[in-house]
């Protein structure tokens, strides 16, 4: 029987054999904590992309608060682009801003709009937003 080759590996003594069972047990959990890592990377990119997409894809709203029907000129509405009935732009005859305007059109009418996209848009354009 051929003598074996004997190595001190942290204080104490193994043969090679050991070692380099020693050295693939190593191997196989560096390479297993690795595509653990990359998984968890993986994973936390998608649900981004996915917060992301879903962040961007809804449009922001202001928050809802009726006027006073006696301060405006008119009492019309409309039905938005997510279903909800607005009241259409008025005149304040306080000559303030009335109570949940969210903007003055050129016109000087002001725009209960919950959405950017199209207030005023009849009225020639957005002068300032509120």
């Amino acid at each position: 029987m051929a003598p074996q080759t004997m190595f001190l590996t942290s204080g104490t003594w193994s043969t090679s054999a050991q070692v380099a069972s020693a050295k693939s047990m190593t191997s196989f959990a560096s390479k297993t904590k690795t595509m653990t890592t990359h998984l968890y990377h993986r994973t936390a990119s998608i649900l981004l992309a996915a917060a992301l997409a879903l962040s961007s894809s809804t449009s922001f709203a202001y928050a809802y608060s009726a006027p006073n029907e006696s301060d405006l000129d008119n009492h019309q509405t409309y039905r938005n682009h997510d279903g909800e009935t607005v009241h259409s732009p008025a005149r304040s005859r306080s000559g303030q801003a009335p109570d949940g305007a969210t903007a003055q059109c050129r016109d000087g009418t002001w725009s209960f709009s919950r959405h950017r996209s199209g207030t005023c848009s009849r009225h020639g354009g957005v002068a300032a937003w509120r």
